[in-house]
């Protein structure tokens, strides 16, 4: 018989440990989310409530009373225990955030072949937890999403919590721990899915539009307008997330709050050119500047000869949009909107 590297026997010796019986999303995706780590690849899983067997157990996540770093203990159920991710969030964390926080740079790192020190990957990190692990743990924890006692106009149970705790044995199905062991690994591999799912799309799509969208602005500062009142993007992209973070939290010099007012950029259907109004709140309707009044509502012919631009296409009503049949146009539209 061959003999495995050392290095590859410890690695295989490390054991992750959490509870048996019925489970849930935050231990199912902790449990996935270890396994994507440079310590935990390869590491086999004991599920159980005995101490002894856990105490056997390299790292140990939603079981055991005890959260403890050093030691590698993970559980949020105890009595007092108030973590948070921390960076603004609020959130109580569950199994799943807490071996986020402390090894989720470590998964994004191993997932997208970045340097652990880029800080895209603390850009991915933060994101991720946004948009995906807080509300894995608010529901774990029983933390309503909305302070109310309105009673809902429906009810869903398509969130990933509710589609893992379905695939528990029902209460006249077989409950031995090989059955329900055998749909933890499932449980485990459906969250763990759509994580990876979800940080391709924040790492392959959403993070170079970001990336995009300042060096658009840089260029549109150096090219286009001096004051950054306009943004020219020479290709569609989702840039109003982007620009809203970035002003809020300062993190690229080039982008001042409330100074982009306008934003022109080539339809991704028609060919045509498009000039928006940047809007006060990423989900307001009401824009900083919104196009001239007198421009609304025209169309075509009519909107070239009111407004004095060749190509116009239509202002929106609202005045929070327009079209035009070429770049020249719709940048017209912009300039000449923000001296009127």
């Amino acid at each position: 018989m061959v003999t495995p590297p050392e290095s590859k026997r410890q690695k295989m010796e490390k054991v992750i440990g959490t509870h048996n019986g019925t489970f849930h999303c935050d231990e199912a995706l902790a449990v996935f989310l270890l396994r994507q780590t440079s310590t935990y690849r390869d590491a086999g899983l004991k599920r159980s409530r005995d101490p002894a067997v856990l105490n056997t157990c390299d790292i140990v996540v939603d079981v055991g009373a005890v959260y403890d770093e050093p030691t590698q203990r993970f559980d949020h159920h105890q009595r007092g225990f108030t973590e948070v991710f921390g960076y603004g969030f609020q959130t109580k964390l569950s199994s799943a955030g807490l071996v986020y926080k402390h090894f989720g740079l470590d998964v994004i790192a191993n997932k997208t072949g970045l340097l652990l020190d880029d800080s895209k990957v603390t850009i991915l990190w933060l994101k991720l937890y946004k948009e995906f692990i807080e509300a894995i743990d608010a529901i774990d924890n029983g933390i309503s999403q909305y302070p109310t006692d309105i009673k809902p106009l429906y009810r869903s149970r398509t969130d990933l919590s509710s589609r893992v705790g379905a695939l528990n044995p029902a209460w006249n199905q077989p409950t031995d721990s090989e059955t329900v062991d055998a749909q933890f690994v499932k449980a485990s591999l459906l969250a763990g899915e759509e994580f990876l799912s979800r940080l391709n799309y924040y790492s392959n799509a959403w993070l170079p539009a970001r990336d995009l969208l300042i060096a658009s602005v840089s260029s549109s500062k150096s090219l286009i307008d001096p004051s950054g009142k306009i943004i020219l993007f020479e290709k569609f992209l989702p840039w109003k997330e982007h620009l809203f973070e970035i002003e809020a939290d300062g993190s690229n010099p080039t982008i001042e709050a409330n100074q982009a007012i306008y934003v022109v950029y080539p339809d991704e259907f028609s060919g045509n050119w498009r000039v928006q109004a940047v809007p006060v709140s990423p989900e307001s309707f009401e824009s900083r500047k919104a196009l001239p009044e007198v421009w609304r509502g025209l169309r075509d012919e009519e909107l070239s000869k009111v407004s004095g631009i060749d190509g116009g296409i239509f202002i929106h009503a609202s005045g929070f949009i327009g079209g035009n049949k070429t770049r020249e146009g719709a940048l017209k539209f912009a300039q000449i909107a923000l001296e009127m």
